[in-house]
């Protein structure tokens, strides 16, 4: 997985995009893994900075990934970035 942070200029709640394409697996399987990561998404929206655009690009492992292996990895990225908001 690919994680690509884009800021923009408006202070309104980040928001995510997710690329999956047909190497990943056939439709029900980039669906299934889209879902995965849009509820990741979810749980972490109020914990991301505002102005923000996140682009997730799926690679074919995230297929056989399980829920934990894709938060994990979400998680590592996204700390990596530092597109989280500081906590007191």
């Amino acid at each position: 997985m690919r994680l690509a942070v884009f800021k923009t200029s408006q202070n309104e709640a980040a928001r995510v995009g997710i690329i999956t394409s047909r190497r990943v697996g056939s439709a029900v399987v980039r669906s299934r893994v889209r879902r995965k990561l849009r509820e990741i998404c979810r749980l972490h929206r109020q914990e991301i900075h505002e102005g923000l655009w996140l682009v997730i690009v799926v690679r074919s492992a995230a297929a056989r990934a399980s829920y934990a292996e894709l938060q994990s990895e979400w998680m590592r990225l996204a700390q990596r970035l530092n597109i989280f908001k500081e906590t007191k």
